[in-house]
C-alpha cells in the first residue's frame, strides 16, 4: 500500500505538485517508485488540496480548472456533497489529497478501483 506523505518537505515537491501534468518537464520531479502507477486528473473547477482527505485538514494548495495532475491513488475519507453529487472518495497526489467531487470522471476521476491507497 503506498503511503502519501504528509507534509511537503521540500521546495522542488512543492513545484512538482502545483505544475500541471503537461508541463511537468519544466520543473524537477518528485522521485516515484518503480512499481508506482501515475494518473491524470482534471478538475471541473478550482479545487483545495489538503493534508489529509478531509475538509478541515491543513490546506497546501489549489488546482486549477481544466488543467491536468499527476494522482497516485484514491481514498475514501470524508463525505463531501456539492454540485449535486456526494463522494467520499479523495484523489492522492504526492503531497495531499482533492475530493473526487470536484475532478472530471467518474467517481474515482477516472483512477481505476485497483489504485486504492
Amino acid at each position: 500500500m503506498r503511503r502519501i506523505p504528509a507534509v511537503v518537505t521540500t521546495c522542488a515537491a512543492t513545484l512538482a505538485f502545483l505544475v500541471p501534468a503537461g508541463l511537468a518537464a519544466a520543473a524537477p520531479a518528485a522521485p516515484a517508485s518503480p512499481a508506482e502507477q501515475s494518473y491524470t486528473v482534471v478538475p471541473y473547477e478550482n479545487v483545495k488540496v489538503r493534508q489529509l482527505p478531509k475538509q478541515d485538514s491543513a490546506y497546501l494548495a489549489t488546482l486549477t480548472a481544466g488543467q491536468s495532475y499527476t494522482a497516485y491513488c484514491w481514498t475514501h475519507g470524508q463525505t463531501i456533497t456539492d454540485h449535486g453529487y456526494t463522494n467520499d472518495i479523495w484523489i492522492g497526489f504526492a503531497d495531499g489529497f482533492s475530493s473526487a467531487v470536484y475532478f472530471k470522471g467518474d467517481q474515482y476521476a477516472n483512477l481505476p478501483a485497483s489504485a486504492q491507497c
